[in-house]
């Protein structure tokens, strides 16, 4: 398990842009973002495996948001274009050891960050 830290988010406009950081205290090979919205479940909204090579991205962010990350720092960067309303959430740096387990149970959790979209 390793200690997450974000940084990031804030306050924007409808098409605008913001950028999230998330660096881990440890080796880590599976990184990402959650969100959650007020009385929604929390989803996972990009990922990133460096063992895998591969990146993932949820249908309703898919051709906005781009994830990448540095292996060696173990830090991952979610960049936020054409930002709308509903993407307003509290947004969750997670990493995992496995690219399965990422999605099922990430075993690290940042304390999470406030991305508010207005219309």
């Amino acid at each position: 398990q390793v200690q997450l830290v974000e940084s990031g988010g804030g306050l924007v406009q409808a098409g605008g842009s913001l950028r999230l950081s998330c660096a881990a205290s440890g080796r880590t090979f599976n990184m990402g973002w959650f969100r959650q919205a007020p009385g929604e479940e929390r989803d996972v909204v990009a990922a990133i495996s460096w063992t895998v090579g591969t990146t993932y991205y949820s249908d309703s962010v898919k051709g906005r948001f781009t994830i990448s990350g540095d292996d060696a720092k173990s830090t991952v960067y979610l960049q936020m274009n054409s930002l709308k309303p509903e993407d307003t959430a509290v947004y969750y740096c997670a990493a995992a050891l496995g690219w399965g387990s990422f999605f099922e149970s990430p075993s690290s959790w940042g304390q999470g960050t406030q991305v508010t979209v207005s219309s």
